[in-house]
């Protein structure tokens, strides 16, 4: 808890992200550990591709509810190159079309997964929270809440490296989507650090990115959470959800 007294320094209240980041962040996560260990079957990464696909799909959209809120053309033009990246300048182009070649590759029909009739109804419920939370909560929060890129670069690099090593089905094309993102990430950390660590400058503001961080990394341990229940242990389906055949 930040102390009523003083704010924390720029430089203190950024080790206080990082350590929420240390502690929460998904690749701690038993799913992760599993897919990335080569532990899973096809069915199961197939369903793991599926859900994760909403995530991406509706994160466009949550950037859309920050950018129409950010007050100046410099702000709006460094963010909206997010929205560039993951939906691309062309057909065919950006990080949403590279998780369809994912998803294709691993033998999912792309109409299906696009029209999310398989989704489960956790994973739904925590994108959808993660998008509500940016379009209402004050800009600061929404930009906090994106700093679980801090993290990603080491979960992508250990994710393709297992992957590749322990799926006969997995190809360096096929987990494309994920190159760009070690170059991407860090620069939109950069931007977004820098803006928390300007404008978080009371205790009150501080502890609402604190928190805001805390309820991203929720969101990310929420999908896996029915991921895992779904399809690993104990392998309850809901209705209506996606249902491989799952490989023994």
């Amino acid at each position: 808890m930040i102390g009523e007294s003083r704010p924390l320094s720029p430089d203190e209240l950024e080790a206080a992200l990082r350590q929420i980041g240390a502690e929460r962040y998904h690749s701690h996560h038993p799913f992760h550990k599993l897919l990335h260990g080569g532990k899973l079957t096809r069915a199961q990464v197939q369903a793991w591709a599926l859900n994760r696909f909403y995530y991406q799909s509706r994160i466009p959209a949550k950037d859309a509810f920050l950018l129409a809120r950010l007050p100046t053309p410099e702000l709006r033009r460094a963010w909206r190159t997010r929205i560039v990246d993951h939906d691309g300048d062309a057909p065919g182009t950006g990080g949403i079309a590279r998780w369809m070649k994912l998803v294709a590759g691993i033998g999912l029909d792309p109409d299906y997964v696009v029209s999310t009739r398989g989704l489960l109804p956790g994973t739904r419920f925590a994108v959808d929270a993660y998008v509500h939370f940016v379009r209402d909560r004050p800009v600061l929060e929404g930009i906090a809440s994106s700093l679980t890129e801090m993290f990603s670069p080491g979960i992508i690099a250990e994710r393709v490296a297992g992957m590749l090593a322990n799926y006969s089905f997995i190809t360096k094309e096929t987990l494309a989507y994920f190159t760009p993102r070690l170059t991407q990430a860090p620069r939109d950390v950069e931007f977004a650090l820098a803006y928390v660590r300007e404008h978080a400058d009371t205790s009150e503001r501080q502890e609402a990115v604190l928190a805001a961080l805390r309820f991203k990394c929720d969101v990310l341990w929420a999908q896996l959470d029915a991921l895992h229940f779904a399809y690993v242990d104990p392998g309850l389906i809901p209705p209506g959800a996606f249902r491989p055949e799952l490989e023994k």
